[in-house]
């Protein structure tokens, strides 16, 4: 099965159903309901949807909302390598870095996000939700 990460904009365009990159964000969560890919997050890409979720859409529905993503998508951890990383590596980005360097410890081949510009570094696929649905045949 594919393994992807997803950032947070990924995670935001689902649950706050941002309207012109919704579509390809739920096509990506389609996949993962469908066992055909296996999709991680790290936890600070999920503290930071909720804070911005439960300023949308109050703090009980934005909680509800995390947990029912949960069915879908797995939660890295972040290490003190993780950060020491990041915080040594060329990202601007302090938290593009985390993303970046959780998915290479944990062997995830693929980030994908809207931010594709950002990952200055080379050794993972980072793509936008539409270019990695594309490859799919829905």
């Amino acid at each position: 099965m594919k393994k992807i990460l997803v950032d947070s904009d990924i995670i935001l365009d689902l649950l706050a159903e941002r309207a012109q990159f919704y579509d390809n964000a739920a096509k990506l969560l389609t996949l993962a309901y469908e066992k055909k890919i296996e999709v991680f997050a790290t936890a600070v890409a999920l503290a930071n949807v909720f804070y911005i979720l439960r300023k949308i859409r109050g703090n009980e529905a934005a909680k509800n909302q995390i947990r029912n993503l949960r069915l879908l998508v797995r939660v890295l951890p972040l290490t003190e390598n993780t950060v020491d990383l990041s915080v040594n590596s060329l990202f601007s980005d302090f938290e593009d870095g985390l993303q970046y360097f959780a998915a290479k410890e944990n062997a995830i081949p693929a980030i994908i996000t809207r931010n594709t510009v950002d990952y200055k570094e080379k050794g993972i696929v980072v793509q936008t939700a539409e270019e990695y649905i594309s490859g799919w045949r829905l």
